[in-house]
């Protein structure tokens, strides 16, 4: 009887150890950190030859379902992001609309954008965007999501998953900031207004 009820509380003891050490959703309660909660795979697609922005057949790309905690002054990468018909993409997902390359709006990864579970969204509110080279900073409106969980698929034009700490900012946001659009990607922090 005795040592029923110890292998029961030793059992007990490794299921509450394996909870608390386990990922829930992608976040890690001990760091508060944003993990991959999974992969998509290229797979033959109709990009151009070499493409940059196109799946690679064969290659995992990592998808998120969460994002790094946001703060005062929240580390992202800044991409370039054209928000007009035709683009980049179909209408943004916050109001369904195109949107000139001369507005300030910018899209945000998945996590960043579903607050509490898709409860709340940042949809159509204030961030402010400021760049890590020069610290010039501008308020933009979001209206649109990096889509960090799917990709390499034809609904996502065969790109792959946005990264989990992306603002995809418009050609006006990087005016705005001072930042050369060739480069590609600059080191920003963002915060809500």
């Amino acid at each position: 009887m005795a040592n029923t009820m110890l292998l029961a509380v030793f059992a007990l003891l490794q299921v509450m150890c394996f909870l608390s050490t386990s990922p829930v959703h992608g976040v890690s309660a001990a760091a508060g950190s944003c993990h991959a909660s999974g992969y998509v795979h290229g797979k033959e697609t109709r990009c151009p030859k070499g493409s940059p922005d196109c799946c690679v057949v064969g290659k995992s790309y990592p998808r998120f379902r969460c994002s790094p905690p946001v703060s005062a002054k929240t580390p992202a990468i800044l991409t370039l992001k054209v928000f007009d018909n035709g683009e980049d993409g179909g209408p943004t997902s916050c109001d369904m609309r195109f949107h000139r390359n001369t507005e300030l709006v910018v899209a945000l990864s998945s996590g960043w954008l579903r607050l509490d579970g898709g409860a709340r969204r940042r949809c159509n509110g204030r961030i402010r965007v400021a760049a890590a080279a020069n610290g010039r900073s501008v308020v933009a409106r979001v209206v649109d999501e990096c889509d960090s969980v799917n990709g390499c698929r034809e609904e996502d034009g065969y790109s792959p998953p946005c990264r989990n700490n992306v603002v995809g900012g418009s050609p006006a946001v990087w005016k705005k900031l001072g930042l050369n659009e060739s480069v590609g990607e600059f080191e920003v922090t963002w915060s809500d207004v």
